[in-house]
């Protein structure tokens, strides 16, 4: 099967303004691909880029943008509902959607993410973890999970530093322990490596079934060599290729990923295997 990236933001040439702005802004030191078989594109190209790259699908992390939202909300980073619809309606099976929590909302919030998870194309939840300054086990998040458990579903948080200029604390992949233990039959994802705490995410991985890594926002030139070494060993099967596009591109990673010199089971279980049993809805 071909390959998953399990968190892409919204791909559409209108978003490249939004980066832009924002990277400037704030003086964040980051980057955006800009090539452009690489970068923003419409839907139907982005469909033939990933044909040309084997990508199966792109799991997108979706978001209503609140009133008041400032300028550099993440909820303008991520596809709208109606857009996911659109982008599944025309290209079956090769886009689904991550409903996003928003534990400022208490219950109205749970209720609204298990809406979301009633359409077919939404395959699990997803917490832009810094935007709310939440540690993984506060109990703002436990509906939540509790949610997820209830519908099989898994829940994508991103873990480590702050891309932005916000808190990064909330980021500590070991705040995922508590959670881990206590719903034992939720699948927790662990984001952007954990960096720069990532053998603290390898020891979360390592310690509970249910936990698993996210590569996005990193390049495989840029792994830690224990991650490398995980996902090589006792890790495969624990690891998800996730690219958290714009911050890089697929075609940027796939290239950068055949250097690791991986073994077939290894890359399998890397791109598209671990997704598959982490996300039983992207099967059907």
């Amino acid at each position: 099967m071909g390959a998953v990236d399990y968190w892409c933001n919204a791909f559409s040439p209108d978003r490249r303004a939004l980066w832009d702005a924002a990277i400037a802004a704030q003086g964040i030191p980051l980057r955006v691909r800009t090539d452009d078989d690489d970068s923003f594109a419409p839907p139907a190209a982005m469909v033939e880029r990933m044909d040309a790259l084997g990508i199966d699908a792109l799991v997108l992390p979706c978001a209503e943008v609140p009133d008041g939202a400032d300028a550099h909300a993440y909820e303008r980073y991520a596809t709208h509902p109606t857009e996911l619809e659109k982008l599944v309606a025309a290209h079956a099976g090769r886009f689904a959607g991550l409903a996003s929590i928003d534990p400022r909302s208490g219950h109205a919030g749970v209720r609204a993410a298990a809406a979301q998870l009633g359409e077919t194309a939404c395959v699990g939840l997803h917490l832009h973890t810094h935007s709310f300054d939440l540690a993984f086990d506060r109990a703002e998040l436990y509906p939540f999970y509790a949610l997820a458990a209830d519908c099989d579903v898994p829940v994508v948080v991103q873990a480590g530093a702050s891309g932005g200029r916000m808190p990064s604390e909330c980021g500590r992949p070991v705040g995922i322990d508590r959670p881990a233990l206590y719903f034992g039959d939720v699948r927790f994802v662990l984001s952007h490596t954990g960096w720069p705490w990532t053998d603290e995410a390898i020891a979360m991985a390592q310690k509970h079934p249910n936990v698993f890594l996210g590569t996005a926002a990193w390049p495989p030139h840029h792994w830690p060599d224990a991650l490398v070494r995980f996902l090589s060993g006792v890790g495969r099967g624990k690891t998800l290729f996730g690219t958290s596009f714009p911050t890089v591109g697929h075609r940027h990673a796939l290239g950068r990923l055949d250097a690791l010199e991986l073994d077939e089971r290894t890359r399998a279980a890397l791109l598209s295997d671990t997704a598959r049993r982490v996300f039983p809805r992207l099967a059907a």
